[in-house]
């Protein structure tokens, strides 16, 4: 069986917002989609966007999958779902759980519903950060750029990250 490295992304804003970025990516090991291979520190970081809500936690691991990008996403939804996720708010608003594909190998992939590389990643310092935990020197398969240019290159400085304790 043919395995592949992704990278996710957690993030949470309501309730114990760390819980929910730790168990929800416990819970994608857990349902045998994925081994964790590497975690990121996790992040309190500021809303962008949509700004009229509370600070997010963030983090990012890599993991090895045997799961096509479409089979991982649906596990994924899956989570979210379990966790209490409402698909149906305000786009970029308020959220219990929010998990993303960012990188899949070095796949770009344009289906409906799914974007790989993650199409705004290189404009989030909540995302940058915590995958340059992991491994600053991967490259963006459409930018060829590494991650940590992509995260030095960032002009936002609204865009707050502060290390969880």
């Amino acid at each position: 069986m043919e395995k592949h490295t992704a990278y996710i992304s957690a993030g949470s804003n309501i309730g114990d917002k760390l819980l929910n970025c730790k168990n929800g990516l416990t819970a994608l090991a857990e349902s045998g989609a994925a081994t964790i291979k590497a975690w990121s520190n996790f992040y309190k970081t500021s809303p962008v966007d949509y700004k009229d809500q509370d600070w997010f936690v963030n983090a990012a691991v890599k993991i090895e999958t045997a799961l096509g990008p479409s089979e991982l996403l649906k596990e994924m939804v899956s989570i979210q779902t379990k966790a209490g996720r409402n698909f149906e708010t305000v786009r970029f608003g308020p959220r219990i759980l929010d998990l993303d594909i960012i990188l899949y190998d070095n796949s770009v992939v344009n289906s409906p519903g799914l974007t790989i590389p993650h199409p705004r990643m290189h404009k989030r310092r909540f995302v940058l950060k915590p995958l340059c935990d992991i491994d600053p020197a991967v490259v963006h398969p459409v930018l060829k750029k590494n991650l940590k240019y992509l995260l030095d290159s960032l002009d936002d400085d609204e865009q707050k990250t502060v290390m969880c304790i």
